[in-house]
């Protein structure tokens, strides 16, 4: 199987099937993301430990394949983390698809999310992809912007 082809399927995956997808009860941190170019529009929700740790993470919402694999995919990697640890793969990710990271081992380091790699030779579907990890960043940065 030719490597696009299995990218292409795990995009499909996470779209069609995603872990992440439901409303989250009890939040931590809850911040809504809209890309009003092509109408995706989630809500992320973040469960943190006492001791920082991103214990959960969940989306609701609509969009293109592209941005509801895109944020499945950033859940899976961020569980687990810490906000410092969440912020370097979103920075390692928006690298990524701006083309300025190009080390195979630095993308390794964002799993399957690395299957979106190719989005970066599409300039349209860049703010699809970019929209959940963005709304992380955002979230985490500025708590105070929280909605719940």
């Amino acid at each position: 199987m030719e490597i696009k082809q299995l990218y292409r399927e795990i995009v499909n995956e996470h779209n069609l099937n995603p872990v992440h997808k439901g409303v989250m009860e009890a939040p931590t941190l809850k911040l809504r993301g809209v890309n009003p170019s092509c109408g995706d529009d989630i809500t992320l929700q973040l469960k943190i430990s006492d001791d920082g740790i991103i214990e959960d993470a969940m989306f609701d919402g609509s969009g293109c394949a592209i941005s509801q694999a895109s944020v499945d995919m950033m859940a899976d990697q961020i569980i687990g983390t810490n906000k410092d640890e969440a912020l370097k793969l979103a920075s390692t990710f928006m690298g990524m698809i701006r083309g300025d990271i190009t080390d195979e081992k630095e993308i390794e380091q964002l799993d399957e999310a690395a299957a979106l790699h190719d989005v970066s030779h599409m300039p349209a579907r860049v703010k699809c992809a970019v929209l959940g990890w963005k709304t992380m960043q955002e979230i985490l940065d500025h708590p105070e912007k929280n909605e719940i």
